[in-house]
């Protein structure tokens, strides 16, 4: 048997040095056997499951909050605009009362929560034409307007209509002959309570009559 030789010692030395190192390179940590990571308990899987389950939910929350905050934002804003056309337009008609002659009373019918008006188009001396007389009243939390063609639906989502009449020295009167002025008092809300709660807006206007 042959010995073996310094020269082939030294070459089989640096091969497993080579084996060596490669193997260091392709661990997915790069450290030796000795130092690698161990095995993963229980009670580390139990802490980290924790911690996610603690952002995942307040990432919920925050994103909860702000949807909350947009659909209370949108009711707003929709409840405004409603009661701003609502009041607009009424208050519009209310200050046209009586006009086109002197023997038409102005307001026909002074109720709390409904008013009729009155006015003399084509100067017949009576509101007997289409149009010419026109009722405002609140059928459920819908605001109708019946100018002789049936109570038409202007706005919805309105909670509460509140008309004060004022007479000519500015005391409240039920008769409909003494009026000189009329408060409005409107209440609205989004049209689907449950897309803002109890966002409500209550606008409140007084409007005097041109022709009394």
């Amino acid at each position: 048997m042959f010995g073996t030789t310094s020269s082939e010692a030294t070459s089989r030395r640096r091969a497993v040095e080579r084996a060596e190192g490669l193997y260091r390179t392709s661990d997915i940590d790069g450290r030796v056997a000795a130092t690698d990571a161990g095995r993963v308990q229980l009670a580390d899987l139990l802490a980290a499951l924790a911690i996610i389950g603690l952002v995942l939910a307040a990432t919920l929350t925050v994103f909860a909050q702000g949807q909350r905050a947009y659909m209370q934002g949108a009711a707003r804003v929709e409840s405004q605009q409603t009661a701003r056309v609502a009041l607009a337009r009424m208050s519009r008609e209310i200050r046209q009362a009586g006009r086109g002659g002197s023997g038409v009373s102005p307001i026909a019918i002074a109720e709390r929560s409904r008013v009729a008006i009155q006015q003399d188009l084509d100067a017949d001396g009576k509101a007997a034409g289409r149009g010419e007389t026109v009722t405002w009243l609140l059928s459920r939390s819908v605001l109708r307007r019946d100018a002789g063609g049936g109570a038409q639906p202007i706005v919805n989502g309105v909670r509460a209509l509140e008309l004060t009449y004022l007479d000519a020295q500015g005391r409240p009167t039920a008769t409909p002959g003494a009026v000189r002025a009329v408060i409005i008092t409107l209440t609205t809300g989004p049209e689907r309570p449950s897309a803002g709660g109890g966002t409500l807006t209550t606008l409140t206007t007084e409007v005097r009559l041109r022709n009394r």
